[in-house]
């Protein structure tokens, strides 16, 4: 084996990297939603925003860990369906900050705390699912 074929097998794991950031996006997104979604009425008090909101937040992140879920069991995962959920967490964390600034008001300090770090943790997930497309060869 040539020192050229042994970088490329060190840097190209078949997408496996990709597949676990997918699968475990798709938990922390599924529970965050069942989440927001079983306790939307109690969460309200807690966190600040109306009850309307959390339950359309909880139900937009459980259909998106079901799409996350399919995507990651293809067998191959496309490249362009893996740079659109990049680009959408990336968009979700911009606008997570953006909104605890505009709902400022109306979040409490424990609101503003959960929306920043639920939008760190996406910024995590959006980071290895960029490196598992780079390692996917």
């Amino acid at each position: 084996m040539s020192t050229l074929d042994t970088a490329a097998t060190r840097t190209s794991d078949g997408g496996r990297l990709l597949r676990r950031a997918l699968r475990t996006d798709a938990a922390a997104s599924g529970a965050l939603g069942v989440l927001a979604l079983a306790a939307a009425p109690a969460l309200v008090d807690l966190l600040g925003p109306p009850a309307p909101v959390l339950v359309g937040v909880g139900a937009f992140l459980v259909v998106f860990a079901a799409g996350l879920l399919v995507l990651a069991a293809r067998p191959v995962v496309p490249r362009p369906a893996a740079w659109t959920v990049v680009l959408g967490n990336a968009a979700w964390v911009a606008g997570s900050v953006l909104a605890t600034v505009v709902a400022g008001p109306s979040l409490t300090g424990l609101g503003v705390a959960v929306v920043l770090a639920q939008a760190a943790a996406v910024a995590v997930f959006a980071d290895l699912q960029w490196l598992g497309l780079r390692r996917m060869g």
